[in-house]
């Protein structure tokens, strides 16, 4: 067997498939209109972008950083990018107008951290930065797209050669302003990450994929914009904005479109489960592939979307929990499709105490949310990659059910972070990329725990914040998902918890009483009254770029006295 396509190669065979991309949403299109784009045509209008690209200097190997909202431009850009062999670096937009200085410092981090020849930005966000000496070249996206004066027709593009060494993609982690950590996504690994997701997933010719998912998160950009792009599936795609101002909008467009698969983190789940109660007359039976990924899989939020949509059509069947992260492009592993979710229902204690999964049967639901884990399983290893449990310390590999932290090898794998040698060298081992995720495997299944950096330790026990977040996040006035437990050291350097939530903005929220709520239920789950109870205004918890909770810098601002208080 030779060598897998290329990028190039797929993009220019896809090209010739009568499918396409279906912008839809009132930011990405005129009037509310779906506007429908052949691979063709964008494919005629990437070259165009590439040619630009080359006419301005920029060589095969080149890094460009773009910063816009989800727009037809945007994925012409990325596209033509990779047609000229230049790696696309797709900024995150601005979370809230309140953090705009610290949005300014880690977009400028990014763009100087990751080399980038030129700076594309939207017109609509030009007002929000403005190079400094020491910065490359800025312009307007729309000065590279065709029509534009000086651009080229894409005859001009010169194709280069195949690299499977060269950049595709410079992927951002969320995390600190200070050191980015840009994941380096070569061709080789792209491709095969690709092929070995679709390969999994069963993925079909006829598919149509949905997506709102931001194009500066790997889950949308590669997921669900490289895939579909090189390969040549239909895509329906949306803004992360129509989705979250109208959360009905995403199964409205699945309905519309008889979407086949989709995606989402889990929060978007619950807010799908709650526009079901508005929506009428969809149709969900064409979704057999609903992917929970992102952020660990609520096995409760799950199983309320599918008692939720199963009116309309949608089989349970159809849920589809998975494990990925931007180091092997998207993918790490997929369960069968059609099968559902599945979980290992284990004891809390014995997890906690002897990182041991031991099964247990528990029939009543307060009682299994104090002291059970309902885990789900998260498929098995993707084809070109290993999946082990080891313990971190001796890197012994874990017998089954023995909780360790994951370690992955294998074609999918990156390189390492861009120009951080020694984040590099700490994410290896002998060949393996440590995840820093606490898991362990069933049958040659993966099921995640937690986070290693997260874990609070307790009394000897080894308690997941997550475990407290869930339940405190059901109490009445506090807004579900937007809790936050870490650990602090106290009395004898004996370790406490700390627990955050933010309050619902309503006048009859009454505070002392989420409080000790809050108080009650986070001793009823880990056996110790929190160390701290911090009530905080609605939309104030610290999130990634990609909206997932920063613990480590909620931490930062309690111990500065810097958390907004209800």
């Amino acid at each position: 067997m030779g060598a897998p396509a290329s990028t190039i190669e797929q993009l220019e065979r896809s090209a010739d498939v009568p499918t396409g991309i279906r912008f839809v949403g009132t930011s990405v299109t005129t009037d509310d209109t779906p506007v429908f784009v052949s691979w063709r045509q964008l494919h005629d209008e990437a070259r165009a972008v590439g040619a630009a690209l080359q006419a301005r200097g920029l060589v095969p190997g080149d890094h460009v950083a773009v910063l816009g909202p989800t727009s037809r431009e945007l994925v012409t850009i990325v596209r033509g990018c990779w047609m000229a062999g230049v790696a696309s670096m797709v900024l995150p937009l601005p979370m809230r107008m309140g953090s705009l200085e610290a949005f300014i410092e880690s977009t400028r981090a990014r763009i100087r951290h990751g080399d980038a020849s030129l700076v594309l930005i939207d017109e609509q966000l030009a007002a929000f930065y403005e190079g400094a000496p020491g910065d490359p070249p800025t312009e307007a996206m729309g000065a590279v797209l065709p029509g534009a004066p000086g651009v080229p027709t894409g005859d001009a593009l010169e194709v280069p050669a195949p690299d499977p060494e060269r950049l595709v993609i410079l992927q951002y982690t969320s995390g600190s302003t200070s050191e980015p950590k840009g994941v380096m996504v070569p061709d080789r690994v792209l491709t095969a990450n690709i092929d070995a997701v679709c390969g999994a997933a069963q993925m079909t010719a006829d598919e149509v994929l949905v997506s709102w998912l931001p194009l500066y998160h790997d889950m949308g950009l590669v997921g669900f914009l490289a895939l579909p792009m090189t390969k040549g599936v239909d895509l329906v795609q949306a803004a992360p904005q129509d989705f979250l101002a109208h959360p009905g909008n995403w199964l409205q467009w699945i309905s519309d479109w008889r979407g086949t698969a989709t995606a989402g983190p889990n929060f978007s789940w619950v807010l799908a489960t709650r526009a079901l109660r508005r929506l009428r007359d969809i149709d969900l039976s064409s979704l057999t592939l609903a992917l929970s990924g992102a952020e660990p899989v609520d096995p409760a939020a799950v199983e309320a979307f599918v008692e939720a949509a199963a009116p309309y059509g949608f089989r349970a069947g159809s849920v589809f929990p998975a494990f990925g992260m931007a180091e092997t492009a998207i993918g790490a592993s997929f369960p069968p499709r059609h099968r559902g979710l599945v979980c290992d229902t284990v004891d809390r204690v014995v997890l906690e105490r002897d990182r041991v999964a031991k099964p247990v049967v528990v029939d009543d639901p307060d009682e299994l949310a104090l002291t059970a884990r309902r885990l789900p399983l998260l498929g098995t290893a993707l084809p070109g990659l290993e999946l082990r449990v080891v313990d971190p310390d001796t890197f012994e590999e874990q017998p089954e059910r023995h909780v360790g932290e994951l370690i992955i090898r294998g074609t999918s794998v990156t390189p390492g972070y861009y120009r951080r040698p020694e984040a590099t060298a700490a994410l290896f081992r002998d060949g393996w990329l440590c995840t820093g995720d606490l898991a362990y495997l069933l049958d040659g299944e993966l099921v995640v725990c937690g986070r290693i950096k997260d874990v609070i330790i307790v009394g000897g026990r080894n308690v997941f914040p997550e475990d407290i977040e869930r339940p405190v996040g059901l109490l009445p006035g506090v807004r579900a998902g937007n809790v936050i437990a870490f650990g602090m050291e106290g009395y004898k350097g004996k370790e406490s918890v700390v627990v955050v939530a933010e309050v619902r903005a309503d006048p009859t929220v009454e505070l002392a009483a989420v409080r000790h709520a809050v108080h009650h239920r986070t001793l009823e789950v880990c056996g110790l009254p929190p160390r701290d109870v911090m009530l905080v205004r609605a939309g104030t918890l610290p999130k990634t770029s990609s909206g997932k909770l920063q613990r480590g810098r909620c931490r930062e601002l309690y111990l500065d006295e810097e958390l907004e208080l209800a």
